[in-house]
């Protein structure tokens, strides 16, 4: 099953990507690039999803999203 979850990607002062996901409380990696960011988080996020199954908690919903790009101007 593929579930779906927002992430926030920050630089921090050193240069390094902070990778954060809200739905998932404490739930941060980080990357020396964004790439690198994104594949540590998801690995985060999979480890997480695993603990709260093993945990028999619930595990928050996969998200819908589109993104749509518009011209300003």
């Amino acid at each position: 099953m593929v579930m779906k979850y927002r992430i926030y990607l920050e630089p921090d002062e050193d240069g390094v990507y902070v990778a954060t996901c809200p739905t998932l409380p404490g739930c941060v990696s980080q990357g020396h690039t964004r790439a690198e960011a994104t594949d540590n988080i998801r690995e985060a996020i999979e480890g997480y999803l695993i603990s709260l199954r093993k945990h028999g908690e619930p595990v928050p919903s996969s998200i819908i999203e589109e993104v749509i790009e518009v011209v300003s101007g």
